[in-house]
């Protein structure tokens, strides 16, 4: 059983911390706090649990098997750092790191350590998202050719000090949460090998904040295969999308709710195979965030001793090339070769 540090506690760490704790694979064992605000909170959350100021007060605590660090994404890299230095095991949320030269930092010091990093992408355990990938798999729709992920949502949590909003911390707002598409489509996409190219186009709503609300993009693959990814930070409440089309059959998902992370969303996965006139709607459990999340923690505590990642870090770090080159496609309007 996986004995984990928890770095951060906002409101994305609380429910991390609910879900080790809910696991009962995973022991929730301390918890490193940004302020003594938190802390307090976080002291009278889980009364029986160790809670410090600052993750360097996690690192040297004995009996930690693994650190599972959600806190502001330019932080990310430093932490996974300093916990594979120290022996170990990292769940990282995503993005990987804001760089490339960060992620290889840290794959480098994964293989030296011996330890096993493994980024949050969790929608690959999802019970919608994730059905998607094993139908492909599977070939109920032949070779993929086309995909498109549409996500329109309310704006942004600004976070503790306002991190989401300042470029030098979240990196992009492409590294926030395109990052999980574009996972999506390249494993989706896996049998093609790595995308190509992309393309970039965005726009803002409030261009003081120098990052744009409304961005699209598409990847294209040397087999004429493409995807689409579209995202609007200017709209309410949270409305997902993502159809799949192939040489034999295609599907159809959708995902609403009030928020990305409600506990009563209403969704859908409809498949149509061509051999068949009629759309089937397929049975599946509960899918969100929070259930994708608690799913992770029932899997990542064996997966840790297996050595085995849920997501490799090599994985990750290619999502980070392709977010960075839709970045730079995005400022020169040109598409972007992309080179892993």
């Amino acid at each position: 059983m996986a004995q984990f540090g928890l770095a951060g506690y906002g409101l994305w760490g609380r429910h991390h911390a609910r879900a080790i704790s809910a696991s009962g694979d995973s022991a929730l064992a301390a918890i490193a706090c940004a302020s003594e605000a938190t802390a307090a909170i976080a002291r009278a959350d889980y009364p029986e649990v160790p809670v410090v100021l600052g993750y360097e007060a996690l690192l040297g605590m004995p009996g930690l098997s693994a650190i599972d660090i959600v806190t502001p994404n330019d932080l990310h890299a430093s932490i996974a750092l300093a916990a594979l230095n120290a022996g170990l095991d990292v769940l990282l949320e995503k993005p990987m790191a804001l760089t490339v030269d960060e992620c290889d930092r840290i794959i480098a010091a994964e293989r030296l350590s011996g330890r096993t990093v493994s980024i949050l992408h969790q929608f690959r355990l999802s019970s919608q998202w994730g059905r998607i990938k094993t139908m492909i798999d599977s070939g109920e729709i032949g070779e993929p050719r086309y995909a498109n992920i549409s996500l329109y949502r309310f704006p942004y949590r600004p976070g503790s000090g306002n991190w989401r909003h300042q470029r030098d911390r979240v990196g992009s707002w492409i590294l926030e949460e395109p990052v999980h598409f574009f996972d999506n489509v390249m494993w989706y996409f896996e049998s093609l090998g790595d995308p190509l190219c992309v393309s970039s186009t965005g726009n803002s709503v409030r261009p003081a904040s120098g990052m744009n609300e409304n961005f699209s993009c598409v990847l294209r693959w040397h087999s004429g295969a493409y995807a689409t990814i579209t995202q609007t930070l200017s709209g309410f409440e949270n409305h997902q999308i993502v159809e799949v089309t192939g040489t034999e059959g295609s599907v159809r998902a959708w995902w609403s709710g009030a928020s990305d992370r409600t506990r009563h969303p209403t969704f859908e996965l409809k498949c149509k195979r061509r051999s068949s006139d009629v759309a089937e709607i397929l049975d599946i459990g509960p899918s969100g965030e929070v259930f994708e999340l608690a799913e992770t923690f029932k899997l990542i505590s064996s997966a840790f001793e297996q050595r085995r990642p849920l997501v490799s870090a090599a994985d990750a770090r290619k999502r980070i090339v392709v977010c960075l080159a839709a970045e730079q496609a995005l400022g020169s309007g040109k598409e972007h070769s992309l080179v892993f």
